[in-house]
């Protein structure tokens, strides 16, 4: 048997990577091929070619990589024509794998989305082309299961490949005398650039209020580390000489150890959520991206851990033709106060985190709703069902049986 993964983004080369140790688990003599990164091959994955160094977002850049992208669709399809593999396994990364779906599907090659694209969320209209080009959806949250089977897809619910490693996400060794705030600017480079100056604006307003706090920047990678050292030293004056480490590839670690975090939205929410970290997510963007968001987004919150909170998740925001003249307050019932803002969120951001620091009832009561939704989602076991579905599914089987869906969400 043959099984061919693409996974184009740091984040998805690591779920693909538990996919590929699942698979081979259960079936050793099952051969992993596809576009990947460095976990995918030490997991025994044959790379066509690296995916993630192509790790990109917004319309421009793409266009400016499209060239390397159609080469690596074509090295793809010649990797069909030359070994023909039993099925296609896409993880997240939609852009490039939508060109891929069509290349295997002309193929006769099953065609399956593990972690799919949150069209959800953003697309609703793009239903109509992964109904024609993807056989199965590996849903990895409760409510996009239900989302994708009302459109009409197979679906299986098989969990969130973040808490995988659930048990390496319990909270240690947290120092309540030298609390750590964690700041996580995001594992793209656009979004360092855009989000670490008002994060960092934010610790210096918390260390005014809070003198024992330390603080921790964690960076995906060295080349991350490097850029964002020099732009906290572009800084410095400003920050008052706010003291701040800055350490590359060990985020997971900084998580089990911090007092609360101020993080850029993305799927780290998932992990700060499975160790029950109190977090103000921000993300600013130009005041032309908030008006057009504000026409197509079809979810309360741009922050995973709020929507598997709320009851409803999906539904239309109200469109705008203007952005909000300040920050607006964030929604009392995101779990994680988040700040999708124009104007600097800092202020906002500190006085949460402040008040987590210091008020001893503020932080068991935002802990106290973390632990609710934790205790319905923040379970282990996605690889292992999504490789039961993988493999039927590569046997010529339809896949139905996943995770049991969690309880009613709470209003």
């Amino acid at each position: 048997m043959r099984v061919f993964l693409s996974a184009g983004e740091p984040s998805g080369d690591h779920h693909a990577a538990l996919l590929v140790r699942a698979i081979r688990a259960r079936r050793p003599d099952v051969e992993c091929v596809g576009l990947g990164g460095p976990c995918m091959a030490a997991e025994g994955c044959t790379l066509v070619a690296d995916l993630t160094q192509l790790a990109v977002m917004w319309f421009l850049r793409v266009i400016l990589n499209i060239h390397r992208f159609v080469d690596l669709a074509r090295q793809a399809e010649r990797s069909f024509l030359d070994a023909r593999p039993d099925v296609c396994v896409l993880v997240d990364f939609p852009g490039f794998h939508w060109w891929l779906a069509w290349r295997a599907k002309r193929h006769g090659i099953p065609v399956v989305f593990y972690c799919p694209p949150q069209i959800w969320a953003w697309a609703s209209w793009r239903i109509g082309k992964m109904r024609r080009l993807v056989d199965h959806v590996l849903s990895a949250l409760p409510f996009e299961h239900d989302w994708f089977t009302a459109q009409g897809m197979r679906s299986t619910y098989v969990g969130h490949p973040f808490f995988d490693e659930l048990e390496d996400a319990v909270p240690r060794r947290r120092d309540e005398a030298a609390p750590l705030v964690l700041l996580l600017p995001g594992s793209r480079g656009q979004e360092i650039e855009g989000n670490l100056a008002s994060i960092l604006r934010a610790a210096a307003l918390v260390k005014a209020r809070v003198p024992a706090a330390r603080f921790a920047i964690g960076a995906l990678h060295e080349r991350h580390a490097t850029r964002i050292r020099e732009m906290l030293a572009a800084q410095q004056q400003a920050l008052g000489g706010l003291d701040v480490a800055v350490e590359a590839a060990c985020t997971r670690s900084l998580i089990t150890v911090a007092a609360c975090a101020i993080a850029v939205s993305g799927s780290v929410s998932l992990e700060l959520l499975a160790s029950r970290v109190p977090t103000v997510i921000v993300y600013r963007i130009s005041g032309l991206a908030y008006v057009v968001q504000s026409w197509y987004r079809r979810v309360r919150f741009i922050t995973l851990v709020n929507l598997l909170a709320c009851r409803d998740p999906i539904g239309p925001v109200r469109p705008t033709l203007l952005p909000p003249a300040a920050v607006e307050a964030a929604d009392p019932e995101a779990v994680y106060p988040e700040y999708l803002a124009v104007q600097d969120p800092a202020r906002e951001a500190a006085a949460h985190v402040v008040a987590w620091l210091t008020d001893p009832v503020a932080r068991e009561h935002a802990i106290g709703r973390i632990e609710a939704v934790a205790a319905r989602v923040a379970t282990g076991g996605s690889a292992a069902h999504a490789a039961d579905a993988v493999l039927t599914i590569a046997s010529g089987g339809r896949a139905t049986v996943g995770m049991p869906l969690p309880a009613a969400r709470a209003a």
